[in-house]
Order: structure tokens, then C-alpha cells, then sequence
């Protein structure tokens, strides 16, 4: 197997990078260390905003339209909610749908459904507008990332995360039975997935860097 090709790889504006998503214009990302939300322009790699009001940790997050939907660790004992966020008017307080099993880490949108991944269940469930489960996909690595390209989704895995076996694997559930692949080797510790139109981004979080590479 193949390892990814890597295009770019630069210094987060904030420690610690965590989740990730492409709005069509910024790439999204929050820190675990300062606990805030920033938009990152990817071409001058200057930061466009900067939110400090987030409810908690925010674990993943995907774009929705002009929105975004994110799943928020709150509470010392880390319950997960997935909250909304707007750009420029913050997180409405009046929303907030509690993550089956209280555990979720990644979330992507098909312009119809919102799915959320379950890292040690490793499993990505199918979520409507109240947060009732309907599909869910059991997937053979634990999900430390998530986004749907094509109609399939791609997924950072891995097996044993405090190793560098991390891997790129693709699921294309839409016919039926999942047809599931290792498409590649990402080889280091990768935390969240996005993608923005020709390129996948991703963090090594624990080297404080984000990481663009190619579509294999």
C-alpha cells in the first residue's frame, strides 16, 4: 500500500489542531488547546476569524450549507453534543441533539443527512434533523476522521491509536452491502478530515501542523 502524497504541511495558527472542514472559501478548524474555533484561509495561511465562545471542545465539525454542525465535548465528564454553529452569530443555545450512546467524535453532511462516526464503536450512523438514528455502517478501523467525497465516505483510521499505522479508507455504501478499502497510508497520528474540491486536509495534532495531501 501506497502512502499518501503529501502536498503541504504547515504550522497550525493555533496549537494542537483537532477538527476540520472546508467551507468553500475557509478551512475550519478548532484547537484542543485554546478550546476556539478558526478560519484559516488555505491559500496565504492567515487567519480569516477566530470564535471564542464555542460550549466546549470541538471534537468534529462539517460544513451545512452556510452553517456548520459540530460535535461539542461539555461538562467535565466530556458529554457529546452536536451543536450549531453560524458563522458570524455563534452557537445557538436552543440547539443541541445529544450523540447516541453520549459518544461521537467526526461529522460529515450529503446535503441531506448528517452522519456521525464512532471512533472505538467504529461505526458511522445516519442522523435526521432530531438525531434518531437510521443507517449505520460498521466500518474494521477505529474513525478518527470523516468526509463524504463523491458519494463515498473517507475516513482516517487506525487500529492502535498511539501508533503511526493510520490509514485513508474509503466506504462506498450506496449500493447496498459497504464496499470498504484501505486506499492508502497517511503514517502518522491524523485527527480529522476535510476536503475542498482537489485536496484532502488533515492535522497531526500532536505537531501542532496541518497537512494537505493528495486525492489518491
Amino acid at each position: 500500500m501506497k502512502n499518501v502524497e503529501e502536498l503541504l504541511r504547515l504550522p497550525s495558527p493555533a496549537p494542537r489542531p483537532q477538527a476540520l472542514a472546508f467551507d468553500g472559501e475557509s478551512l475550519w478548524f478548532s484547537s484542543r488547546e485554546t478550546r476556539r474555533l478558526y478560519a484559516l484561509d488555505p491559500k496565504r495561511w492567515t487567519l480569516r476569524d477566530e470564535v471564542s465562545e464555542a460550549p466546549g471542545m470541538a471534537w468534529g465539525m462539517t460544513s451545512v450549507g452556510d452553517e456548520f454542525r459540530v460535535v461539542s465535548g461539555e461538562t467535565e465528564e466530556d458529554h457529546r453534543i452536536i451543536r450549531r454553529f453560524i458563522p458570524g452569530h455563534g452557537f445557538p443555545s436552543h440547539y443541541g441533539i445529544p450523540c447516541p450512546q453520549d459518544t461521537g467524535s467526526h461529522l460529515a453532511f450529503d446535503g441531506d443527512r448528517l452522519y456521525l462516526s464512532q471512533w472505538y464503536n467504529k461505526k458511522i450512523l445516519s442522523l435526521d434533523e432530531r438525531g434518531q438514528v437510521g443507517t449505520v455502517i460498521d466500518v474494521p478501523h477505529q474513525i478518527c476522521g470523516m468526509v463524504i467525497v463523491d458519494g463515498c465516505f473517507y475516513l482516517n483510521t487506525t487500529d492502535d491509536e498511539n501508533t503511526d499505522d493510520y490509514w485513508l479508507t474509503r466506504v462506498d455504501a450506496r449500493n447496498g452491502e459497504p464496499k470498504i478499502e484501505d486506499v492508502a497510508r497517511i503514517g502518522f497520528q491524523a485527527r480529522a478530515l476535510a476536503f475542498d474540491g482537489e485536496r484532502f486536509w488533515t492535522n497531526h495534532r500532536e505537531q501542532h501542523e496541518i497537512v494537505a495531501f493528495a486525492r489518491p
